[in-house]
């Protein structure tokens, strides 16, 4: 799971036995993964390195993972920045480039410029795609949310699988949720999460298209074939799959208890009259509604009550 993090599977073998054995140290590592003490030395060295073990003081010494929710959260922006500078990087390459020196459609990565071009090339992905569809969406849009995306449709009808994660502030937009409740219906796997760094799509894990500058994203865009770039991004996808919060069965908040869809819009990180108007409700019926839930949880802010519902499996409605 975390190797699109840069962390290699034997470190995290050795970051998941010290979950489970908090404290433990050097030797206890070795002997219950029957390795060699200088193996385990130089897992830790890098796990260290990652801030995903610190060192208790005293003798002999004792490990310490960190929270894997705090941990990978760092993470997860270290590879953000690394992605950031690399599009910035494409983008220096591009303006060194004529356009006759423009790479053909057959190479390794494909610049496609122009809003109508960029839209062209992704509804030919769409149209390829058999076998699954990842999508990582954010604002700014090329068209109308609530305009209903036909070609999805079409290629859950015939079984292709599609994955998509939201970030919470394009759920805000007015008919965007109702445009992806359809979907969902339909088939569509949906989760939610702030920490979506940019849009981007990957057809059958070979062919992905992101955005070449953050600036304009609609304007140009960056084609990968298959290679292993294309296998780092489907790597941070399937992470940030695994910390975001499903999107399904919403519905609106009935008067005497609380709607699955408002646990899953908070722990979304939707504000409250964004909230109120995806579910149906007025404001201060929604004020009503999260006062009941945090009473009843024991939770200080909004925030905690999302946490704590979703520990409790409350948010599955």
């Amino acid at each position: 799971m975390l190797e699109a993090l840069g962390v290699m599977p034997q470190d995290e073998e050795l970051y998941r036995a010290l979950l489970r054995h908090p404290g433990a140290t050097l030797d206890d590592l070795a002997d219950a993964g029957g390795l060699a003490v200088t193996t385990v030395r130089r897992s830790v060295r890098r796990l260290e390195d990652l801030g995903l073990v610190t060192r208790l003081a005293g003798a002999p010494v004792r490990l310490m993972p960190a929270r894997p929710d705090v941990a990978v959260e760092v993470l997860v922006a270290q590879r953000r920045q690394e992605l950031v500078q690399a599009q910035q990087g494409a983008r220096g390459l591009l303006q060194e480039m004529s356009t006759e020196q423009m790479p053909e459609s057959d190479g390794l990565i494909e610049i496609v410029q122009g809003r109508q071009a960029v839209a062209h090339r992704f509804m030919q992905m769409e149209q390829t795609v058999s076998r699954e569809l990842l999508v990582l969406d954010r604002p700014p849009y090329a068209q109308p949310v609530e305009v209903p995306n036909q070609r999805e449709y079409e290629l859950l009808a015939r079984g292709v699988r599609c994955r998509g994660i939201y970030a919470p502030e394009g759920l805000e937009q007015p008919g965007r949720l109702a445009e992806l409740r359809r979907l969902i219906e339909a088939g569509e796997e949906a989760r939610t999460s702030s920490a979506v760094p940019l849009k981007m799509a990957i057809a059958d894990g070979s062919v992905a298209i992101l955005p070449l500058n953050f600036e304009q994203i609609t304007e140009q865009a960056l084609v990968v074939h298959a290679s292993t770039l294309v296998d780092a991004l489907v790597s941070l996808f399937e992470v940030l799959w695994e910390l975001a919060v499903p999107l399904a069965g919403f519905q609106s908040v009935p008067d005497g208890g609380v709607g699955g869809g408002l646990l899953q819009l908070l722990a979304a990180g939707l504000g409250d009259q964004a909230i109120a108007r995806q579910l149906g409700v007025s404001q201060r019926t929604l004020s009503r509604q999260l006062a009941t839930l945090m009473e009843h949880l024991g939770a200080r802010t909004r925030f905690q009550a999302g946490v704590l519902a979703a520990r409790r499996g409350l948010d599955r409605g």
